[in-house]
This record gives C-alpha cells, structure tokens and sequence, in this order.
C-alpha cells in the first residue's frame, strides 16, 4: 500500500535535483542529514565545487567558514542546514539523529543579521488559509498533550517547582543563536536582573540547558548564581510543566521562548530570536533592523503554522521518506512513549522461551528486559504476560494488540503490536483497564483527532486487514438477514472473565438462532481451533447455522453480513468499524459505550459515550505500542497498518515452526502459550 498523502497542500513533489558541495565532514557522518537532502532534490558533493553548484553549510557553525569562503570565492548560493524545531529524544551531542531539518536559502532562522526564508514567510505569507490554521492549532494542542518538546528525554514523574515562580532560560554557552541574534553573557545577566526587578516578591526558576544538565556544554548559569530566592532547574522536568506553572518567562533565543507563546505566555525577550518582533513576546532589546522587517502582528497559531509546517523538511524514520509534520508527530509519539516507558529497564516474568525474543525487540531497546520471576530492583519496572500475572502484583500486564500479525499466535507469528496495561486487561470486564479510562478520555476529541481516527478506519478498512489476516475467499453467502457468528477458543481469558452466562460457541449459535429464526446465520471457527491449536470445535454447528465458513478471510466477510452476534471476539470489534450492528452476551471492552447491544452485564464505571472515532482512537491509536519490523523502530499505527497491508511483517524462523508443531501435538496446546 503507497504511502496516503494525508495533507496535499504539504507538496512532497522535490525540487530539480541541485548540486550541493560541501566542506563539512558532518555532511559526511550524518547519514539521516544526508538522505533528507537527497529527498528534498540535492545532490551532494564533498569539496568538488562546480559552477552551477550551490554550497551547504551547517547554519553558522565554525566549520560553516569553510563552505562561506568558497562562495565568496566563486559566486555561489549558501543553503544553510539547521536541525528542526522538533528534533529528537536527546540532544544531537549525544548522537540521535534529527527529526527533520531547515534548508533556508536566504539565511537562518536565528541569525538576526539577515532574513531568513522563515523571516520570509512570517512576513508574507497570507496565513488566512483555514486548513492551515487549523492545522496548526491541532499541532499546538497534540505537543502539549503529548509533553512534546524539541529535545524529549525528560521524566514526566520528575519533580517540578511549586507553582508561582518566574522561569528564566538558561542557553549553552557561546552558541550561535546566542551570538547570531545579537546577544552575548551580559545579556543573561541582564536578564536575571529585570527578572528579579520586575517581580520583586516571586521565586526565580533558573531553566538549564538538557546539554548543560547532561555535562556537554556550560551554560551561562550555576550554581554561583543561587540564592535564597533563585534556584537552578536542572532535572528533567517537561518544558510544557515548567512553562504552565510560570507566571513569566525570561528568555534570551531559546526555543524554549517559542514555546512559552504556544503555552499562553508573553515571554520577555532579551536578544532577537526569529520570534521576535511580531506583538508576541516583550521585546526588551530594540532590534537593530528596519522595522519592515518584522513589522506585523500574528498569533501564536499563525506563527506555529510558518514555524512547523511550511518551513521545516520532515522525515518519516520508519518509512525513509519526506512526510508532513503530522506524521513526523505521529512517530515522534511513539517513540517518546516507547523511551519513557522503557528508560528504566523492564523484568519480565510468565514470558515463554518465543516470547522473549519479540519482548526484547519491544520494550528493551534502551536497557535490555531481563527474564525473571523475582521481584525487580527499583527503577526497574515488573511486567507479565496478562494471563500469567500474579493476583493483586504491582506489575503492567502485556498482551498482543488489535491489529496483531498476518498468522497465528498460537502457531508462534510475532505481533507487530502489544497493549501494555498497569491497571488490568482488556479483556477482564471485573475490573477497570487502562484501555477504559483511554476509551472514556475519547468522549470528546478534538477534530484533527476525530479526522485521524476516520483515516485510520478507512485504511483499515481498505486494505481488509484484521487481527491476524488469515483465510481464504468466502464461498456464495445465502440471501437474506446474515448474522455471523465468530467461534472463539472457550478456555481463553477474554471467555472466563467476560464471557457472562454464555460460555461455549455452541451455546452462542443457539441464541443467535432463537433470537433470529428466519436469518441467515454464518459461523466461522476461531482459526487457532481450526488449526487444532485450541479448543472451542463446534461438531454440530449445521444444526444452526445455514453455513460453517471454514478457513475464511473475516475482512472479505464483513463487509457482506448484516450483524454480529457475539461473546467476547474482536470481530465484534472489527464489525464496528464497518458500521456493522453488534450484539454481545458477554462484556468485551468494546461494549457498554453505546455502540453495541448488550445482552450481558455491562460495568457501571462505563458511561461515557465516545462514539466510533473516540472508540478507535483510544483502541487503535493510543492503547497499543507498535514496532516496525522493517526499520526495528517503535512506530505508529498507520506504519503498522502499511506493513500489514503490505505484508512485510515478522514471521517465526524454522525453530518456531518446529515449536508450533510441537504445540499442536501437545494436549490443549496451552502450555506454549501462556
């Protein structure tokens, strides 16, 4: 499945390729650098300079002199190359590479000396196109919903400053922006001093650079500066937290200034960043440039609009192409999701021997999961296999996801997605999950998320994927009202906690069958008992049913049945999504929330009503964590889905298979599986 241009008016349609030399063995290194350029139409060249060519340079670095001398020497354009506004988990000192990059052609963005195509655009562009501006707003709404920043590796449980204080930012020593944007170590100081005198009874909060916390670059505060009154900031506590609990914000060019206007402030600003001058902050240096220049007044949503989506070039980690800045976001949750939860290592306890390698790929590409049944030393966290988890254990259950695999589990495929849960299961109706209070949280969403929900369910839809995405092509259905009826394994979890007083499939084709006497009712076999890796086999199922669908795609299915009737199975789920009528005797997680009837007992604590898109977003988007097998990165749903349309997924090698066989031979085969 091709990649859907989710944003048309973001063209990913390149330049004519042009020839960039460069003189920065950075180019050289940087191989995320160098693809996003090749991408954007560039074709690089180290030190063969030609006429025509133009000259990267890494903004004003001091090895950008190399490139500038050159072009002074013969004429040629300088593209100046900076990171993006959003960057990555960590620093790029410690050798994470970008998000994306800013290719200016006119100057960049921090140097105040010259405009740059971001000055450019601030001042031209209309910025009166609704989508965009909409656009923009969702953006501003999902970093601070999701505690999104440039640099991410802060700790959300890290203790933040009461409330009430002045923030004041802290920048590296020295650096460009500083230096670029007419400031220098005086103006820092003049900083804290205006700071204090115009709040004169508040607390002062000393914001260190995360490069100057992590021991990489000195800032222009320490510990010398501290006072009874002044503290020093330098644990990972989220930007987003700071700025929300600041009554001011005091800035030099930090980026952490341009923040502070998306989270409501009005920083006061001491040097002349690139969001300077447009009746968003306190501007307490004159800028040194016609006023022309930055003449006009915009707001936070249209400076966001310029700053993040026109003039940055984003790049999809997992897809190795160009993408919108709402796809670089949709990665960048993921894989700051995937770091906050990991970050402190996992042991990992009910875990068979073919599990591990998958859990490991998962959850332990920041410290490696440890495979014990004891307690975990602290930071460490405990997870299990949801089946096998202790009674009342402090422990996050881990169970496979919705949009699973193309195979089996019980023939031993690996997921491509897990539901990591630290409150229950999905499945376990007695008691709450945390997919019930996401599912509850989706009552109401904002449109840029309904719209992604409904992409999803088209996409979903239209590559016919579900769970496991197994079977054939359906035989000639019978005319009339079709009821299907999806067997299920009858020992399995989701049946002996949430099943009600209906427990077996047969039980289940009987009531369809008398609630409907003159309907058509299909039953499929749950495909793990087809292939005799589970128990559930119905051996009377004609009594019931006009047909027995052995071995069927449920995608090709679905979309000619009327109804569902069901326990507990997630094609109950999957028929939702094609706007299928759902009955359910047993309480799945998806039932209780006004979409489907109940016949079984429904949990009191289900009231809200999400509706469809709240439903699949909290289900499909923020439950399950989602690694791509090609790029062996955590990636997001619309990535998983394109791997399982495409069927580039992972597969078990011969020793798996040899241990499916075994399964098979094995009494219930449930040993294996748990």
């Amino acid at each position: 499945m091709a990649p859907v241009d989710l944003f048309p008016d973001q063209a990913a349609a390149a330049p004519s390729p042009r020839r960039l030399s460069y003189y920065n063995a950075g180019f050289l290194r940087q191989k995320r650098i160098r693809r996003i350029l090749e991408l954007s139409g560039y074709q690089l060249r180290l030190g063969r300079h030609a006429e025509g060519d133009a000259v990267a340079v890494w903004g004003r670095s001091p090895y950008a002199a190399r490139g500038e001398a050159v072009a002074d020497r013969t004429g040629a354009d300088i593209v100046r190359i900076e990171d993006a506004f959003l960057r990555s988990i960590h620093p790029g000192r410690e050798g994470e590479p970008p998000l994306g990059l800013v290719i200016d052609q006119a100057g960049i963005y921090f140097d105040s000396a010259q405009p740059s195509d971001l000055e450019r655009l601030l001042r031209t562009h209309p910025l009166d196109d609704t989508v965009l501006l909409n656009r923009a707003r969702a953006g501003i709404a999902r970093l601070r919903e999701h505690r999104i920043s440039k640099y991410n590796a802060h700790d959300p449980d890290a203790p933040a400053p009461e409330p009430g204080y002045v923030l004041v930012i802290d920048q590296t020593r020295g650096d460009a922006s500083v230096t670029h944007g007419n400031a220098d170590a005086n103006t820092f100081k003049e900083m804290l001093y205006w700071a204090q005198e115009d709040h004169p009874a508040a607390r002062i909060v000393i914001r260190t650079h995360p490069e100057s916390a992590a021991g990489h670059r000195p800032g222009y505060f320490g510990p010398e500066d501290e006072t009874d009154r002044i503290s020093l900031s330098s644990d990972p506590v989220c930007p987003w937290t700071l700025l929300e609990n600041a009554v001011a914000v005091y800035c030099v060019t930090s980026q952490m200034g341009f923040e502070a206007i998306l989270a409501g402030h009005r920083p006061n600003v001491f040097g002349q960043p690139f969001y300077a001058g447009w009746d968003l902050t306190e501007d307490r240096h004159p800028l040194t440039f016609p006023q022309s220049r930055r003449g006009r007044s915009l707001t936070r949503v249209q400076m966001f609009a310029c700053a993040m989506l026109e003039y940055p070039t984003w790049y999809h980690p997992c897809e190795d192409r160009l993408c919108s800045f709402e796809e670089a976001m949709d990665w960048l949750e993921a894989r700051v999701r995937s770091w906050r939860e990991d970050r402190h290592g996992w042991q990992a306890s009910g875990m068979r021997l073919w599990k591990r390698g998958v859990m490991q790929k998962v959850f332990g590409q920041e410290v490696p999961v440890r495979f014990s049944d004891d307690a975990p030393t602290p930071p460490r966290r405990a997870m299990a296999w949801a089946s096998q988890a202790p009674e009342g254990a402090d422990v996050v259950r881990v169970e496979d996801g919705f949009l699973r695999s193309r195979g089996l589990g019980a023939d031993l495929v690996p997921p491509l997605s897990l539901a990591c849960d630290d409150l229950g299961i999905y499945y376990d109706p007695t008691r709450e999950s945390r997919l019930e209070r996401m599912i509850a949280a989706r009552a109401e969403l904002r449109p840029d998320q309904r719209d992604r929900a409904e992409r999803l369910i088209r996409s979903v839809i239209d590559a016919r994927l579900t769970k496991y995405n197994l079977g054939g092509t359906p035989p000639a259905l019978p005319m009339g009202y079709r009821i299907l009826v999806p067997g299920q394994v009858e020992d399995d979890a989701s049946i002996r906690l949430g099943a009600g007083e209906i427990r077996t499939n047969l039980d289940l084709l009987r009531a369809a069958r008398e609630a409907h006497p003159d309907a058509v009712i299909l039953y499929k076999p749950h495909p793990d008992v087809e292939a005799g890796l589970r128990t559930g086999a119905v051996e009377n199922a004609e009594d019931f049913a006009d047909l027995v669908l052995s071995h069927t795609d449920p995608a090709s299915l679905l979309g000619d049945i009327d109804e569902v009737w069901t326990m507990t199975s997630l094609m109950g789920f999957e028929a939702l999504l094609r706007c299928k009528r759902v009955t359910v005797t047993g309480t799945p997680f998806y039932a209780g929330w006004g979409l489907t009837r109940d016949l079984g007992r429904v949990p009191a604590r289900r009231q809200a009503r999400p509706g469809l898109s709240g439903l699949v977003h909290a289900v499909l988007i923020d439950y399950p964590r989602y690694y791509d097998p090609v790029s062996g990165q955590a990636c997001a749903v619309e990535t998983a889905v394109r791997r399982l349309a495409e069927g580039r997924v992972m597969r078990g090698g011969p020793a798996l298979r040899l241990l499916a066989k075994m399964q098979g031979l094995a009494a219930g085969a449930s040993w294996i599986w748990r």
